[in-house]
C-alpha cells in the first residue's frame, strides 16, 4: 500500500508499543547490541541543539502536565508548529533553523509523544489537545501574546484547524495545514489499525529505526530523520530494544474527531490560510470550491513524502517566510506599511494652579 495515499493520518507515522510493558527513555539507557559500524556513521541521532536556540519544560498549572517545547529565532512573529501523531517537535528542526533568521519558532511535543508527559498520554481528543495548546500559550505569554502563525502538520494540522476555528485566540495571524485534508484522512480511517500493527515494532538501536524511517520511505531526508526520530522511541528494559513512544493504536476512539468537519472549520478560520499539499489528489468539494473562490492559498510541494517540512525543510522554510511576508505579518500582527504602531497612551500632567 503506497504510504502517500494515506499521509494525511497517523498510519503514516511511527507508533505502537505493548501498554503493559514498562518502558523508560530512549535516552536513558542503550542496548546491549551495539549497530554495525556503517549504520552508526550513516545513520547516527543528531542533537537538537544544532537547529534550534533552547529547549523548555512547561508546568500547566493545577494539573501533573508538562509540555517539552523547542524554540529558536529572537524576533518576528512566532510561528507555533504542531507535529502529526507519531512525530515529536523535532519533526521541524531542519525548517526551524532556517525559518528562524526572519521570526521566532516553537514546537511542541503533544500530549503522548517525545519528551512531554500528561496525567494521560492516551487522551488524544481534539478538544483535549486544542486545550493543551492553549494552555502552553497561556503559560508562555500571559494575556498578551505576540502574533502567531499557527502550523500544524497532519494530526497537529487538525488541531491548529480547531483552534483557529475556536476564533478565541486573539494574537492568531495566520493558519499553515501541512498534508491533511478531510476527505483523504476520512477515507483512510479504515486502514489505520492495520498498518499500524504491519509495521516493524522494535529496533535493536535509534540508528536502526532511523534507518528504518528513511528506507522504509517514511522519511526522505536522512538529516531530518537523524534529529526527529530519537524522540519518537523509548528503550524497553524488558525487551532490550526500542519501541515506539505514542501509543496511537490505544485511541481509535478519537481519530474520527480530528477531521471530521475539517475543511469547514478550515474555510472559517478567520486568518491568512495556507495549505500545502504532497499531492494533488488531496482536495475534497469544500476545499474545491474554496480554492476557486480565493479563501486560501495552496501549494502542491513535489518530490516529498507525507512530511513534507522532514523531506524539503529548506523549500518548507521558504514557503512559510513567503507567506508571513505577503500577509506582511509581524511580531504584533499586521503591519500596514506608513502606519505606525499607537504608543501607549502617558499620563498628563497635572495643570497648574
Amino acid at each position: 500500500m503506497d504510504s502517500s495515499n494515506l499521509g494525511s493520518v497517523p498510519e503514516d507515522e511511527q507508533h505502537r508499543q505493548d501498554s503493559s510493558t514498562p518502558v523508560v527513555s530512549a535516552f536513558a539507557s542503550r542496548p546491549d547490541r551495539p549497530p554495525t559500524k556503517c549504520s552508526s556513521e550513516k545513520y547516527s541521532p543528531l542533537d537538537w541543539s544544532d537547529y534550534f536556540d533552547r529547549e523548555e519544560d512547561v508546568s500547566i498549572p493545577d494539573s501533573d502536565d508538562v509540555f517539552h517545547l523547542y524554540m529558536a529565532g529572537t524576533e518576528g512573529p512566532v510561528v507555533f508548529c504542531l507535529h502529526g501523531g507519531g512525530y515529536s517537535g523535532l519533526s521541524f528542526a531542519l525548517s526551524a533553523s532556517k525559518i528562524k533568521e526572519k521570526a521566532r519558532v516553537v514546537t511542541m511535543d503533544l500530549r503522548g509523544h517525545g519528551k512531554s508527559s500528561s496525567e494521560n498520554d492516551l487522551v488524544l481528543s481534539i478538544e483535549t489537545m486544542c486545550n493543551d495548546v492553549f494552555s502552553v500559550l497561556k503559560v508562555l505569554y500571559g494575556d498578551s501574546p505576540p502574533a502567531i502563525v499557527l502550523v500544524g502538520h497532519s494530526m497537529g494540522g487538525s488541531v491548529a484547524v480547531h483552534i483557529a476555528a475556536k476564533k478565541t485566540l486573539r494574537s492568531l495571524a495566520a493558519l499553515v495545514v501541512v498534508d491533511v485534508v478531510e476527505g483523504t484522512a476520512m477515507a483512510s480511517l479504515v486502514h489505520m489499525q492495520k498498518i499500524l500493527s504491519g509495521r516493524m515494532q522494535h529496533f535493536s538501536s535509534i540508528e536502526k529505526a532511523i534507518e528504518w524511517s528513511v528506507r522504509g520511505g517514511s522519511l526522505r531526508n536522512i538529516d531530518s530523520a537523524r534529529v526527529s526520530i530519537p524522540t519518537t522511541l523509548k528503550y524497553d528494559d524488558s525487551k532490550k530494544c526500542y519501541v515506539y513512544r505514542a501509543r496511537l493504536e490505544q485511541t481509535e476512539q478519537y481519530w474520527r474527531g480530528w477531521y471530521d468537519g475539517l475543511s469547514e472549520k478550515f474555510l472559517s478560520s478567520p486568518v491568512p490560510k495556507l495549505l500545502l499539499l504532497a499531492g494533488t489528489d488531496r482536495l475534497d468539494r469544500a476545499l474545491t470550491i474554496g480554492q476557486m473562490q480565493g479563501k486560501f492559498q495552496m501549494v502542491v510541494v513535489r518530490h516529498t513524502g507525507h512530511a513534507i517540512q522532514e523531506d524539503v525543510p529548506e523549500e518548507f522554510a521558504a514557503l512559510i517566510l513567503n507567506f508571513i511576508g505577503r500577509n506582511r505579518i509581524g511580531p504584533h500582527g499586521v503591519e500596514i506599511p506608513g502606519l505606525a504602531r499607537p504608543r501607549p497612551a502617558q499620563a498628563q500632567p497635572e495643570p497648574k494652579s
